[in-house]
């Protein structure tokens, strides 16, 4: 005799009952709750137990002696041969066995060790991970500039009043919720302290660009810093370094297309940063490829969500809220789960193919494709030079153009620097002496021989 039910989330089948099994019942009641079906072999097929009499007074004592909690013990019949299901509802607290916690994930009981306990035993108790206080650490150790940027930019997004302008940094931080007592949050640490890696290993985003496979790295970055830095700063790195934009022209209007939109990668980034399990101590990590642009950020869907929920209309549910409020605020997000609704709509707007989302038990791939055209297009091989990150947030869109041109054709000149970039004389020879007082360029020559080349220290 065999039944429809397979083994699931919330269904399990076991022979004989084991007092081992109490460890099922356990992994139930911290996750979604769910039955365990006692006389069924692996493949739901009714094999009947024996003693159910005695089972169904037994086992009642032992879970509420050993877990202490409730179950619900029914006896099933099925022709000749009795089965028992043990109903075990979801708890709203942690439940142990002899000390051990026990998960249901999928089909299958884990034990939970290590960061992976401490992330459950803090969701079962209401805590987030950028909740928690960290000590040795105060206000006077944050980043004033960056402090001063979010004030702007929350006053500007209409996100919080004009006074917040003048209230003092204890004040904002407080009003914010990002203090418990004398201690800052953890989200305090993360959005404002200019190394919040020396807090928590792995809070950086790491960039490689790959030749035809996963050996073949070429080139690669590390970015540190503030969770606001750091996006701006991968974001322009890529523009910079990673990829190339095609240059078009609309009568005197100049064009500029990258392989991807770069609206919809900021939108996948910020949604990495924000929901990123910084608990996993593993950096998000962007790899670069010929055809495609692949994000991997670690952490996991909320519990019962699936992919199909994930890129369809959903609720708004941050991994780390005290983070996202603060995004939200500097105008950064949207507060109302619009993030993969923002980056498919970004895509559409400008025609580029909608990215791939893909669920690994660690954490979430977001696949954006390259268009073939800048495909076959030659790229920069910025490894074998200095690397310009430094200078990144001071370069122009003309002069990261002058750069790349000066790498491919190991020169420029003004007259080759007004046909690439489309301006008057005057214009190319006063983006060029920049260049050369920036120390990015090194002018040589004299007269009409006159040229440009990368600084020395640049090579």
């Amino acid at each position: 005799m065999s039944l429809t039910t397979q083994e699931s989330q919330h269904i399990e089948f076991k022979r004989e009952w084991r007092n081992e099994l109490l460890k099922w019942i356990c992994a139930f009641a911290n996750s979604d709750g769910g039955t365990l079906m006692i006389g069924y072999n692996d493949q739901g097929e009714v094999v009947g137990v024996e003693n159910t009499s005695k089972l169904l007074e037994d086992i009642p004592n032992q879970v509420r002696d050993v877990l202490g909690i409730i179950v619900e013990v029914n006896l099933v019949s099925h022709r000749t041969l009795k089965t028992l299901h043990i109903k075990t509802d979801a708890y709203p607290y942690p439940v142990s066995y002899k000390g051990e916690y026990h998960y249901r994930s999928g089909s299958t009981k884990q034990e939970l060790k290590g960061a992976a306990l401490d992330k459950f035993l803090m969701r079962k108790h209401g805590i987030t991970w950028d909740s928690v206080p960290v000590p040795y650490v105060g206000i006077s150790d944050l980043e004033e500039k960056i402090l001063k940027n979010f004030r702007g930019l929350a006053v500007r997004k209409q996100r919080l009043p004009d006074e917040t302008l003048e209230v003092s940094n204890a004040e904002l931080l407080a009003k914010l919720r990002l203090t418990q007592g004398d201690y800052l949050k953890r989200a305090a640490i993360m959005l404002f302290h200019p190394e919040p890696d020396y807090f928590v290993t792995g809070a950086e985003i790491k960039i490689g660009a790959f030749g035809k496979n996963d050996a073949d790295l070429l080139y690669h970055d590390v970015i540190h810093g503030n969770l606001f830095t750091q996006v701006e700063t991968a974001l322009e790195l890529i523009q910079l370094k990673y990829l190339k934009a095609k240059i078009s022209y609309e009568g005197l209007y100049r064009k500029e297309r990258f392989p991807l939109p770069i609206p919809a990668l900021r939108e996948a980034l910020l949604n990495a940063v924000v929901h990123k399990d910084y608990g996993s101590h593993t950096a998000i990590q962007i790899s670069i490829y010929p055809d495609k642009l692949m994000l991997w950020n670690p952490g996991q869907l909320p519990d019962s969500w699936t992919l199909e929920k994930l890129i369809s209309k959903h609720e708004s549910i941050p991994y780390n809220p005290e983070i996202a409020k603060c995004f939200f605020l500097a105008g950064l997000i949207e507060a109302w789960g619009r993030g993969i609704e923002r980056i498919i709509e970004a895509c559409q707007q400008e025609n580029y193919p909608t990215p791939e989302w893909k669920v690994e038990p660690n954490g979430l791939w977001v696949i954006f494709e390259l268009e073939a055209d800048e495909k076959e297009q030659e790229t920069v091989d910025y490894g074998r030079y200095r690397t310009i990150s430094d200078d990144i947030g001071r370069l122009t869109l003309e002069q990261k153009l002058l750069v790349e041109h000066v790498i491919k054709n190991d020169r420029v000149t003004r007259v080759s620097a007004m046909e690439l970039l489309n301006l008057q004389k005057s214009q190319a020879a006063a983006i060029l002496k920049a260049m050369v007082e920036m120390g990015l360029l090194a002018r040589k020559g004299q007269g009409r021989g006159t040229y440009y080349e990368l600084r020395q220290g640049n090579k």
